[in-house]
């Protein structure tokens, strides 16, 4: 999905059981009206098509969405991601940092604590991907967040249960041994966290903060702005651009 301009791109990835129409409603923002944008389907999600599913991680998702940027020509763009996006966009965007224009992290994983979904994975393990998914889908369901339902009932749809446990394992591995916090305090460009009010609790916001990392908490929210408060997750987003560019 993908809209050309004459300014600078915007590069979209959305978290893991979701798709690139996450970010679809960019063409009803005026604010945003002027930016070109790319946004893809992660492997193994939305219309993607992959011989081995299994081959699914964070790194092959980075080395997807490079190939895509390549191919869409742009040379510096702006990020986007959320979750799972939130983490591929911040390995993206450590190894060539001469690219990245600024970084708007959704609550993608930058501390063990953010693998509250993907370490599932190691806390109710299986080797049946299609019985793992199906026991997600019913814990994530009952969850007490926001939009825990409604993000539940479209996993069928958005993700290939083979393609789970290496995007999970990944996740996981990352998350605790890639030093990602100094990673993403060591990132020159402008940055924006924003996070659900339901998790204003996490432990390092005030820390990030006082780094130089813009913070943007979203109401009656929680893991999933773009379900439960849209309008306001857009102009934070619109808000951080024009305060970037100024």
């Amino acid at each position: 999905m993908h809209r050309e301009g004459a300014g600078d791109p915007i590069v979209f990835l959305h978290g893991f059981g979701s798709t690139k129409e996450d970010y679809a409603d960019i063409v009803r923002q005026k604010d945003l009206g002027s930016y070109p944008f790319l946004a893809i389907d992660a492997p193994g999600c939305g219309e993607t098509m992959m011989s081995d599913l299994t081959k699914t991680s964070i790194p092959f998702l980075v080395k997807t969405a490079l190939a895509a940027i390549d191919k869409a020509g742009f040379d510096r763009f702006h990020l986007v991601g959320h979750s799972m996006g939130g983490l591929a966009s911040l390995m993206l965007a450590s190894s060539f940092p001469e690219r990245v224009l600024s970084f708007v992290n959704i609550e993608g994983n930058i501390a063990p604590e953010d693998c509250f979904l993907s370490r599932q994975i190691v806390d109710y393990p299986s080797d049946d991907p299609d019985a793992f998914l199906a026991e997600f889908i019913r814990r994530t369901r009952h969850s007490p967040a926001y939009s825990s339902a409604l993000y539940a009932a479209s996993l069928p749809f958005k993700v290939r249960a083979e393609a789970v446990r290496g995007i999970f394992e990944s996740m996981v591995d990352l998350s605790d041994n890639a030093g990602l916090m100094d990673r993403f305090l060591g990132l020159k460009f402008p940055r924006l966290f924003v996070y659900g009010e339901q998790n204003k609790r996490l432990s390092y916001l005030a820390d990030i903060e006082k780094q130089g990392v813009h913070l943007a908490e979203i109401p009656e929210s929680g893991h999933f702005p773009m379900y439960s408060n849209a309008p306001v997750m857009w102009r934070k987003i619109a808000q951080f651009y024009k305060l970037s560019a100024a």
